[in-house]
């Protein structure tokens, strides 16, 4: 593969959403390039691509930049379609329930596994101020999110896992005999329970079909992967060129204009709710599913920064 369309995945080992990708990559058995970023701020690497988004995990391919995990699932469909996350017969269906699974189901899993007895697990190898800079940083991101408390979530969690068990029961993936993008979103919570607070993984023993789904699924492992640095990656940016629209690993680019605003003005992008940050750039895309802002950064040279248009907001730039 061209080093300038190699597939990087910005991600750290413990990451949820990072697991996701990765079990994506393993199950389309795609080579890519691992890039590790810090668990909290600062992520000077990440935002040299970004602009301003900084959750995990990011994909790049060249002067590329997916951002979201939804995002990053239809590029990497685009590029080996076969296997398919989204079931013909079920393409719907498997996009609503990886959308909760991202979203509800992961909340309800990390209130339950966050929970003191959780946290104490977490970070029991690391120093206070690590614990205490983790817990700062996350607060940052959540902002005014409302957050389930652990006795809360630890009921919803019980609920979701049963109701995960009755489709587990029926197949050997949630939607059919083969894993598709609803199984690599309802995963991520369960694996952090399991592989990052085993302490509490007991809640996991009252729905054994769901363990033994989980199982499938990790089999799948994460595919041929090599080690890459951060200041490398941002020098395979600076010395790529971006794709114009249309011409990338984004499959539609009409105009679907939802806001009164221009192709060319100055925008931020940002997340509906976690890690609210936003992105500015110029808005050279803006089609029924994704946008595209096209960016300069003293490191990184010019960027295309793309990201799926549920769950982000999407507003004119402020004057200087």
């Amino acid at each position: 593969m061209n080093p300038m369309n190699d597939l990087i995945l910005h991600n750290f080992p413990s990451s949820p959403f990072s697991e996701k990708i990765r079990l994506v990559l393993g199950s389309k058995k795609l080579p890519w390039k691992s890039v590790h970023v810090p668990v909290v701020m600062p992520k000077p690497d990440v935002l040299a691509l970004t602009g301003g988004y900084r959750r995990t995990p990011v994909l790049q391919v060249g002067a590329d930049i997916y951002c979201d995990t939804a995002l990053i699932c239809d590029v990497l469909e685009h590029i080996r379609p076969e296997p398919t996350l989204y079931p013909p017969h079920l393409k719907g269906a498997c996009r609503i329930f990886a959308q909760w699974a991202d979203s509800t189901l992961f909340w309800a899993a990390m209130g339950y596994c966050l929970q003191p007895r959780g946290a104490a697990q977490v970070f029991a190898n690391m120093p206070p101020e690590a614990a205490r800079a983790f817990a700062e940083d996350r607060k940052a991101m959540t902002g005014n999110m409302v957050r389930l408390r652990a006795g809360d979530a630890t009921s919803a969690y019980r609920s979701y896992l049963r109701r995960i068990a009755n489709m587990a029961d029926e197949h050997d993936f949630l939607f059919g005999m083969e894993p598709c993008v609803a199984d690599f979103s309802a995963y991520h919570g369960i694996w952090y329970t399991r592989t990052q607070v085993p302490a509490l993984a007991g809640i996991l023993d009252a729905t054994p079909s769901v363990a033994e789904w989980a199982d499938r699924v990790a089999a799948i492992g994460h595919g041929p992967m090599t080690r890459l640095a951060a200041a490398d990656a941002v020098a395979l940016a600076a010395a790529a060129e971006p794709q114009p629209p249309g011409a990338n690993l984004l499959i539609d680019s009409a105009f679907q204009d939802d806001h009164g605003i221009a192709l060319g003005s100055r925008v931020t992008i940002t997340a509906e709710s976690f890690g609210a940050e936003p992105t500015e750039g110029e808005l050279m895309a803006a089609t029924r599913t994704h946008y595209s802002l096209r960016r300069t950064d003293d490191r990184a040279g010019l960027l295309h920064v793309h990201f799926p248009r549920i769950g982000y907001v999407l507003r004119a730039a402020q004057p200087a």
